[in-house]
């Protein structure tokens, strides 16, 4: 099998499949920066499951090409793209962080084909009515995101050069959010299994440019291109009530318009807890979801 594919317009996407390759399918849409090695369940588990898990880089991170001016309804024709040449009619999406409103995408825009969608740790469109956005929120992510809304260009020029610098060291990434994680958080991202994750992940999210990573954040606060009220497949929304990265009022606010959405809140968890609440998630996908 290979692992990319061109899409209308000539771009590349770079994918990977793991786990039961006869079984129900699964799109995971990785985090921000990140990339289509990041966390997920172990092979094993996907076996047990009888899961066929897919991810791909979006587009300017690792092995895809970039697609400037990208909007996060985008995605769409992308995940479609791959799910043609994996011969796939139906299956789940799941996004985590920085890929969650990129899996509500999914579920809005391809009803036909999602057959559930869930959503970890994301957030909630810019404009969100009645929604204070940076309420709860990281000092530190209120100063990119409102870098990126009011000066996308001044943001850019600031952002490369750090990518560089993690790119160079990917655990860096991971001590700048040090002093915003919970006790809980700096456990799960010291064990080493997915610590070493994060580090592929990272790694490989900035191998060839930063710029997967910038056009995630400017889609992030610029407008979706779809209103999550219109999705009508089931949602699991998957949020820790001490999250400062993607604040839970993120969730709270998504849950009030998506109709047919699960919302599901861990009082003591934060952002990273989203990966060991994951294999749970995807055993609620493979409820709906048939084997290929």
């Amino acid at each position: 099998m290979h692992d990319q594919v061109r899409t209308a317009d000539g771009r590349r996407l770079r994918f990977d499949v793991s786990g039961d390759p006869h079984g129900s399918p699964v799109f995971l849409l990785h985090g921000m920066p990140g990339s289509r090695v990041g966390p997920r369940p172990r092979p094993m588990f996907l076996h047990q499951r009888g899961a066929r898990l897919i991810s791909f880089d979006r587009p300017g991170y690792g092995g895809s090409d970039r697609r400037p001016g990208r909007r996060v309804a985008d995605v769409v024709a992308d995940v479609a793209v791959v799910a043609d040449a994996l011969r796939l009619d139906r299956f789940a999406v799941a996004g985590r962080s920085g890929g969650a409103p990129h899996a509500l995408a999914c579920a809005a825009l391809l009803p036909e084909r999602v057959t559930r969608a869930a959503a970890l740790v994301g957030l909630a469109p810019r404009d969100a009515e009645g929604l204070d956005w940076f309420a709860g929120m990281a000092p530190s992510n209120v100063s990119e995101f409102r870098a990126a809304c009011t000066d996308p260009e001044r943001y850019a020029a600031r952002l490369i050069p750090r990518s560089l610098a993690i790119r160079s060291n990917p655990a860096r990434l991971l001590e700048e959010l040090r002093a915003d994680l919970t006790d809980e958080d700096r456990m799960i991202v010291s064990d080493l299994t997915i610590r070493s994750m994060l580090l592929r992940a990272y790694l490989e999210a900035l191998r060839t440019s930063p710029y997967g990573w910038l056009d995630d954040v400017l889609a992030l606060t610029g407008p979706w291109g779809f209103d999550p009220a219109q999705i009508r497949v089931p949602v699991l929304l998957w949020h820790g009530a001490r999250d400062v990265f993607s604040p839970a009022s993120h969730s709270s606010w998504l849950a009030a318009r998506i109709p047919r959405a699960t919302a599901v809140l861990e009082p003591a968890a934060a952002h990273f807890a989203a990966l060991r609440a994951l294999p749970d998630v995807l055993d609620w996908l493979l409820e709906g979801t048939p084997r290929t």
